[in-house]
């Protein structure tokens, strides 16, 4: 249960750390401001923030489980992933933390939204919402595929979890947007200035993530692989 519970928040954060990082940010920056068009409407606000998190939540999910169910319902692949998960899991994440740092680039072509698919996505009203947290999630950058495809699965893969783990990242990559939402109902007027709070506390963040995720890599190698200790 300890185990599962610190996978648990491991996976929150590392959806919150996704929801702060500069092209994610961007994402939810315009999901805000299709939010903040309903400004006269507190309640539609919230529903709004509301329904785009779910929209990424279910995302997710699904991708999650399809994935998850795909690795461990083959008998040979489920055999050595939980023989050498925790050799794997050692190099996985010095090479995460090594993108967070910015020592190592990758490109990873996001699925950018046309203009057409933004007035589909606004005539849809408030359930437009749902739809932009869909599209958006599947919308990988760099440092949210690294995160998801290089964190978030190997740990989901270890601990059985093709459900709760990813619900829990979804969720973590939706509440800031949710939060601003809730923000705007109340009529807060500064939205803005919280926003770029974030923006500088995003480089501190993400550098202090990849040290963690660097050195408990470096532990991992030398327990798991090296048998140092």
């Amino acid at each position: 249960m300890p185990e599962f519970f610190l996978a648990a928040l491991s996976a929150l954060w590392l959806g919150i750390l996704t929801s702060i990082s500069p092209c994610p940010l961007a994402t939810n920056i315009a999901a805000v401001s299709f939010i903040s068009r309903r400004i006269g409407r507190a309640r539609a606000v919230f529903l709004t923030g509301l329904l785009y998190t779910i929209g990424r939540i279910l995302t997710y999910v699904i991708l999650g489980i399809l994935l998850v169910a795909s690795v461990l319902s083959v008998p040979q692949v489920s055999y050595l992933l939980q023989k050498y998960m925790n050799k794997i899991l050692g190099p996985i994440l010095i090479f995460v933390g090594m993108i967070l740092l910015e020592l190592i680039h990758i490109n990873v072509l996001g699925s950018g939204l046309s203009e057409k698919t933004q007035k589909r996505v606004e005539s849809w009203g408030i359930w437009g919402a749902g739809l932009l947290g869909i599209l958006f999630a599947l919308s990988f950058c760099p440092i949210s595929a690294a995160l998801f495809f290089g964190s978030l699965l190997p740990l989901a893969v270890k601990c059985e979890s093709g459900f709760a783990l990813p619900a829990l990242y979804g969720l973590g990559t939706g509440l800031p947007v949710f939060l601003f939402a809730v923000l705007i109902a109340f009529g807060v007027q500064s939205v803005g200035k919280a926003f770029n709070k974030l923006t500088q506390l995003e480089w501190w963040i993400r550098r202090i993530t990849g040290v963690i995720f660097v050195l408990i890599g470096i532990y991992f190698c030398l327990t798991h692989i090296f048998e140092i200790f």
